[in-house]
């Protein structure tokens, strides 16, 4: 029998990560860009291209070894016809036939959604929210991506604009959101935004990684500064918990990383805001799957279309 493979491709405002899967959805090679090395979207779409190209080649693959490419991208798309609308924090798409025009250039089928979502269905398929039925994901970024898992199942919404718990409105006179709506969740814990406040406290040259490693080492700055981030979390989470009674959040991308002092202070304030009945349901965890949770997710999303 003749082994089949997925490209999955995970666009992100900061990286384009691609890998290999084998049917099984295990990653047999992977390849990481900065997002920003692309002048455009013209030499985005290329980098794509050749990315696909390049795992064919250096696997020596036929092309009909591909059951297909799966791609997320951070930003709504029309997930069927496999137009993306546009990207909040990646300028110059705007109803960009990226199927269409990948399918031209690989010669494989190419299925395409919100990058959010795909973590979801990761992580519902694989990781931490396995064996629960209602289910809120965040993905922590340059962007705040949200999935929603409703009884079992990915809800999508009639425009597949469903999930965008990252454009949760907090303050309408906030500061602009890439998605031109002011005081969304996302300009106050997407990473532009933590970097800049972090760099405020610590200096220019202060990492995230470097702000979550001195909270572990106890650094009572450091401590307050992820408890500030959990807090206004926990309070765009709580009414959402209050909205759907969720059983589990699952919260991931590079924010995630931050540890206890975080995920202590979401907690504590979805349990000081939410109502109480669900405010007690509601679990908060990690990820699981880590920064491959988009290729899976990719992966699963290229089973789901065809069936398998």
């Amino acid at each position: 029998m003749v082994k089949k493979f997925i490209i999955a491709i995970d666009l992100g405002g900061t990286n384009l990560k691609c890998a290999l899967l084998d049917s099984s959805l295990k990653i047999k090679a992977k390849s990481s860009f900065s997002t920003k090395s692309f002048d455009n979207k013209y030499k985005l779409i290329q980098g794509i291209t050749d990315s696909v190209d390049s795992f064919i080649l250096n696997q020596r693959l036929k092309r009909s070894a591909i059951l297909g490419v799966g791609i997320g991208v951070p930003g709504p798309v029309d997930t069927l016809k496999g137009i993306v609308h546009f990207l909040p924090n990646i300028p110059g798409w705007k109803e960009v036939r990226l199927k269409k025009i990948l399918e031209q250039k690989t010669k494989l089928s190419v299925f395409i959604d919100n990058d959010a979502k795909l973590m979801t269905l990761a992580e519902h398929g694989a990781g931490a929210a396995k064996k629960y039925k209602n289910v809120l994901c965040l993905t922590l970024g340059t962007g705040v991506g949200g999935g929603l898992i409703i009884n079992d199942l990915l809800y999508r919404g009639p425009d597949n604009a469903a999930g965008e718990a990252g454009h949760f409105p907090l303050n309408e006179r906030g500061p602009r959101c890439g998605c031109g709506a002011r005081g969304c969740l996302e300009t106050y814990v997407g990473n532009n935004k933590i970097i800049k406040d972090a760099r405020k406290l610590f200096g220019s040259k202060i990492t995230l990684e470097r702000v979550s490693a001195l909270a572990r080492q106890n650094n009572p700055e450091a401590i307050d500064f992820w408890s500030q981030v959990g807090k206004k979390l926990g309070l765009a989470l709580s009414g959402i918990v209050n909205l759907l009674n969720l059983d589990l959040i699952v919260i991931g991308g590079g924010v995630s990383c931050a540890g206890g002092v975080l995920f202590e202070n979401i907690r504590r304030t979805i349990l000081l805001r939410a109502m109480l009945v669900q405010a007690k349901r509601v679990r908060v965890v990690k990820a699981k799957l880590g920064i491959d949770a988009g290729i899976i997710g990719a992966g699963y999303l290229v089973k789901e279309r065809l069936g398998r």
